[in-house]
């Protein structure tokens, strides 16, 4: 991947930075802790922890909301770096 932001046609995504952007759908998400999961769009769940959780600048996460994410690493090195609300 390149640094600049773009659309990677092999992975099929966004990219901004060296992160991949897409959207998902919130899975879990526990209040005390701030951490969560998510679900791609194959069906493929994701965690992220507290610091992705801030970064997004949300209060609030219900199971059900699109979302978007950045995610950094592949495969099973795969983790979440963001989580913001889907607006159109």
């Amino acid at each position: 991947m390149t640094p600049e932001a773009g659309f990677d046609r092999r992975a099929g995504r966004e990219t901004r930075g060296y992160a991949a952007v897409m959207q998902a759908t919130a899975y879990t998400y526990d209040p005390g802790t701030r951490c969560g999961s998510v679900l791609l769009d194959d069906g493929t769940p994701v965690e992220f922890g507290s610091e992705a959780f801030d970064a997004g600048g949300l209060r609030l996460l219900r199971p059900g909301q699109r979302v978007r994410i950045e995610t950094a690493g592949e495969g099973e090195r795969r983790r979440v770096t963001l989580v913001t609300l889907q607006t159109f």
